[in-house]
């Protein structure tokens, strides 16, 4: 009941000024009608996550609209003053090919500017990683990109970007929010100063492929490009602003474009998701390919920070890769590269994140590099970029479908990502070669390791009660044994705790808190539990390992680990 009253008095609020007209009737027709959508809109206010803040688009405390976005907006603008006084602050801002991502950027610019902020406004949608580059390239200390990403079309969002080019990081998020939850939606200043509003385009298009080519691009001979069939899908979104022309600006020619997919739209009408980690969204581009005979395929999400990847078996069929494989197949081609140029000297780290594979620490100790793991997000990878300033880094990813290629980008990048595996692919093939027998020997150099991820849904406030009750489950009843394996470690990155089963001795997890929790069993399989940050879902991640000790055995040894994953999902009723 006090619920319900506390979500009647929130609504009741938006009845007033500030709130137009237009917003006051949709509130009067939410009550009336509708005691769902009410609860939903107003039950909690938009919060960050690992990726920012996203929600569904419409009236409400708990939706994205000009009043959520203002009120951010300008709790940001008394953070940046506070936190670089006596200095002229500037912002940019970038957005995608969602429904009103144009109109909410540019309310995020005005409120920025009525506080006196200098603004840089991209023109047209661009991709969020030339967001993060832009925002270092034009000395700003905050940026801000309008996009939820992969989400359904319904959806939009808000990511901070901070003066080293990363999305913002404990403590700041908390201070924001801090910041932000000190005003009320009438301190919001939405009259422009049109005068601080600067719009900015083709200018940054041309230095920000320039930097992308040199960090990504390996002096790969002009006969092996010649000789690489690619194909490549934006899914209706923002790289098809600038990643045909960076691959043809590196030499690529032979690039097939899904025509059908090549206009943007928040609609994504192709597709039933935009995301590259569904294998329905890459089947239109999969279908290209056979009819170009293509050796590749790129697919990127929306915002341009995700990467699918389609290759040819040894049977010349197409696979689609996880984002596990794609990371360990350009981590490699990374190493070798600067390896090749003799310059690892072990002061160079490569890094991602306690949900990937745990494959990558046998690749970064036969290259004699650091390895550094983060929590899910690359906001943590490009913490550790500004954390550790005497260390070079030279790439890192995680499972989702991320790659970060150097620090020119401080968040994942799928423009630079898809110029590495192309130069990656070409070479490949050059030599007689492919990106999957490349895949094959990496798991015979490497050991064999697979995973799995499990994704439940639950939506809206009963939703996310369920969820974590999930989480308290496993924590309060933890599980002993899993697929008939003893569970021998328990990390839990809420507690910060890690508990060795066998000698029963604690150890301290020196990371920020997170509501994470990872079993160890007895034969290498590890399972991690996990809300997501920026969607209604609790995730599972599984990884399993077996020795590979010839390709030839590939196939078996596939068997034997998609047998034990299923056997784990059993397990844990998690189907």
């Amino acid at each position: 009941m006090n619920a319900a009253i506390n979500i009647l008095k929130q609504a009741e609020e938006w009845l007033n000024p500030p709130f137009d007209k237009e917003t006051q009737d949709e509130v009067y027709k939410m009550m009336a009608s509708s005691s769902d959508e009410l609860k939903d809109s107003f039950y909690k206010n938009l919060e960050f996550g690992t990726g920012g803040m996203r929600g569904i688009m419409g009236v409400g405390s708990n939706r994205i609209n000009k009043y959520t976005l203002g009120k951010s907006t300008q709790g940001l603008s008394d953070y940046l003053f506070k936190s670089f006084p006596n200095q002229k602050i500037k912002a940019v801002i970038a957005y995608d090919c969602r429904h009103n991502s144009d109109k909410l950027a540019k309310t995020v610019a005005d409120v920025f500017s009525a506080n006196g902020i200098e603004v840089y406004l991209f023109s047209s949608l661009r991709p969020t990683p030339e967001l993060s580059f832009a925002l270092k390239y034009l000395n700003c200390q905050c940026g801000i990109v309008l996009t939820a990403s992969h989400n359904p079309p319904e959806y939009n969002g808000y990511k901070v970007y901070w003066e080293d080019g990363g999305q913002i990081v404990p403590p700041q998020d908390h201070e924001i929010i801090a910041s932000i939850e000190n005003l009320n939606y009438s301190q919001i200043k939405f009259d422009a100063n049109e005068n601080l509003i600067q719009y900015i385009g083709n200018e940054i298009d041309a230095v920000f492929i320039k930097s992308t080519i040199e960090n990504a691009g390996f002096n790969t001979p002009v006969e092996a490009k010649d000789n690489l069939n690619i194909v490549f899908t934006s899914l209706h979104g923002t790289s098809i602003t600038v990643l045909p022309d960076t691959l043809a600006a590196a030499g690529y020619k032979n690039v097939h474009i899904v025509e059908e997919q090549r206009i943007p739209d928040g609609n994504f009408p192709t597709v039933k998701s935009p995301n590259p980690e569904e294998p329905e969204a890459l089947s239109m581009a999969l279908e290209l390919a056979e009819n170009t005979n293509s050796d590749i395929v790129i697919g990127t999400d929306p915002d341009c920070d995700r990467l699918g990847v389609a290759v040819r078996n040894d049977e010349g069929k197409m696979i689609l890769l996880n984002g596990n494989q794609s990371m360990i197949i350009m981590t490699v081609f990374l190493l070798e590269q600067w390896k090749k140029a003799e310059k690892i000297n072990g002061k160079q780290f490569i890094a991602s994140t306690i949900v990937s594979t745990p494959m990558i620490t046998q690749i970064a100790t036969a290259y004699n590099v650091g390895y550094k793991s983060g929590l899910t997000g690359f906001k943590w990878i490009a913490k550790m970029i500004k954390d550790f300033p005497e260390l070079e880094f030279i790439g890192g990813g995680e499972e989702s479908f991320g790659y970060m290629v150097g620090d020119a980008v401080r968040d994942k990048d799928a423009v630079s990502a898809s110029l590495l595996i192309c130069e990656a692919a070409a070479q490949a093939k050059a030599k007689g070669s492919s990106l999957y027998k490349e895949l094959v020997k990496h798991y015979v150099d490497f050991g064999f390791y697979k995973e799995h991820l499990i994704s439940i849904t639950k939506k809206g406030q009963e939703g996310l009660s369920e969820i974590n009750q999930m989480m308290v489950n496993l924590r309060e009843k933890p599980l002993e044994e899993i697929n008939g394996q003893k569970v021998i470690r328990i990390e839990d990155y809420k507690s910060s705790k890690a508990l060795n089963l066998i000698t029963k001795e604690d150890e301290i997890i020196d990371m920020p808190k997170a509501d994470v929790l990872i079993y160890c069993t007895e034969d290498g399989s590890k399972i991690c539990a996990r809300p997501s940050g920026t969607e209604p879902k609790i995730k599972f991640y599984i990884s399993v390992r077996e020795e590979l000790d010839t390709k030839e055995n590939f196939k078996d040894v596939e068997n034997v680990l998609n047998e034990k994953i299923k056997n784990i999902v059993n397990s844990m009723q998690l189907n």
